[in-house]
């Protein structure tokens, strides 16, 4: 009878353990097939980055862009091999999340204090850019089929696109959003494929020039390193690569890692006809005068384009509900496990809802502060006549055309302290001084003279 009550209560143990992992968005089917990797994979990588990739060719130049695009290429998909690996390198057990991995490789606590910040940076950055993302593509398919309606705010397009996300992310676990990202992987193609044929079609612009666009040697190579970060943001995807993995079937016999691979390696071909294309026809096709959005420098027909930012907003709804099932998977554990709440529709229904508001009260909110650095800005700069290269130059480039994996939104502010619009503002200053001082040595010229 001694032994009989710890055995039974470790029984109970389990099976409670059980239960929750079977409810848990990771975890909760198993029954994935191959093809479902290959679309998550190419929803989680493919981003509206790719329509950038032109614009960081012109900062990079044709031979070290070339060589940069396919070391990327190889060197991800090497990486993202050695991740396939390790999902089951322990024998019984597989790492279905990073910090499992972590807390193997550091320890239970230290692997958790280092992984678990730094997806969570990751995933809700990328969610709150996401959010963005899809409503200034929102706004521009208005702008593009309406162009003689009102103009809406941005806040209003980000708020529509959060709302879709209020229904999406009920959906439980990975398997049963399937269906959405297959939808965003082919749109990633679809979108590719137009920037790519519509400037094939357009044809190379006049006087079309392949130099270093910068006129200064800091210019040129704030520009390049700032198109290193281009290209790498293009080629992200890994921090969901073993969630997953955790959603295939594995036995001794047939582990998962061999589907897994099958879809990685669809999807990584995938990949390279997306953004091989794309960079090398829109360099060619524009020089260094194409726009870090290709589709801006596209301009016409109007409504390929309002089809294009259509599909840009497809892909960003399947590619936010990618990166958000593991931070559900976070979230709900936490709550299950650490607090003790039974695991119902109804706590998944209230986390999932606590987590889209807040997001999408942020977008609106960075979004805004943006819009008011940006006026700051431009008052500046058209108005006192600033016109300079280097990092105030780069400045300028990514407050006037903004790309979707502009990571430095989130750290904009309208704030007067804020050191880098001090140091606009100072600069600019500075340049209005020196002008009227030209401008006043120029009238004692001409006294002189008369």
């Amino acid at each position: 009878m001694g032994t009989q009550a710890p055995t039974d209560e470790i029984k109970e143990k389990l099976a409670k353990q059980k239960k929750i992992e079977e409810w848990l968005p990771i975890t909760a089917s198993r029954n994935a097939k191959w093809w479902y990797s290959a679309f998550h994979n190419v929803t989680a990588m493919v981003g509206a980055g790719v329509l950038s990739l032109p614009y960081a060719m012109a900062n990079l130049g044709w031979g070290p862009g070339v060589v940069i695009l396919v070391l990327s290429w190889i060197i991800t998909l090497y990486t993202l091999w050695q991740m396939v690996e390790m999902h089951e390198m322990v024998p019984g057990k597989r790492f279905d999340r990073y910090h499992e991995l972590g807390q193997y490789a550091f320890g239970e606590k230290l692997g958790l204090y280092i992984v678990v910040p730094q997806q969570l940076i990751v995933e809700v950055g990328v969610n709150i850019v996401y959010m963005v993302t899809g409503g200034k593509s929102l706004q521009k398919v208005h702008n593009s089929v309406c162009s003689d309606c009102k103009k809406i705010k941005l806040t209003y397009f980000i708020m529509i696109f959060a709302s879709v996300h209020f229904v999406l992310s009920h959906l439980p676990n990975f398997n049963s959003i399937s269906g959405v990202s297959l939808a965003a992987a082919v749109m990633s193609l679809s979108y590719s494929t137009i920037a790519w044929g519509a400037s094939v079609d357009k044809g190379v612009v006049d006087n079309v020039a392949y130099g270093y666009k910068a006129t200064s040697t800091s210019g040129t190579v704030l520009n390049f390193f700032t198109s290193l970060g281009h290209v790498a943001f293009a080629y992200a995807g890994h921090n969901v690569v073993l969630e997953i993995q955790a959603t295939i079937p594995s036995t001794p016999e047939k582990p998962s890692k061999g589907p897994m691979w099958r879809g990685v390696i669809v999807a990584y071909i995938v990949v390279a006809l997306c953004y091989f294309p794309v960079a090398l026809v829109g360099f060619y096709m524009f020089g260094n005068t194409v726009e870090d959005n290709i589709l801006i420098s596209l301009e016409k027909p109007a409504w390929l384009i309002a089809v294009a930012n259509m599909f840009v907003v497809i892909h960003v709804i399947g590619s936010y509900q990618i990166y958000a099932m593991p931070v559900f998977d976070m979230i709900e554990a936490v709550l299950v496990k650490k607090l003790n709440f039974a695991p119902t529709r109804t706590l998944r229904f209230i986390s999932r809802n606590i987590y889209v508001a807040p997001l999408c009260h942020v977008a609106c909110h960075l979004q805004a502060e943006e819009v008011q650095l940006v006026l700051v800005v431009q008052l500046y700069l058209h108005l006192f006549g600033c016109s300079f290269d280097g990092s105030i130059t780069y400045r300028r480039i990514e407050i006037d055309h903004h790309s979707s994996q502009d990571l430095q939104i989130l750290l904009l502010s309208p704030s007067p302290s804020f050191p880098a619009q001090k140091r606009i503002v100072g600069c600019c200053k500075n340049l209005k001084n020196l002008k009227n001082k030209k401008n006043e040595a120029v009238d004692d010229d001409e006294d002189q003279s008369n």
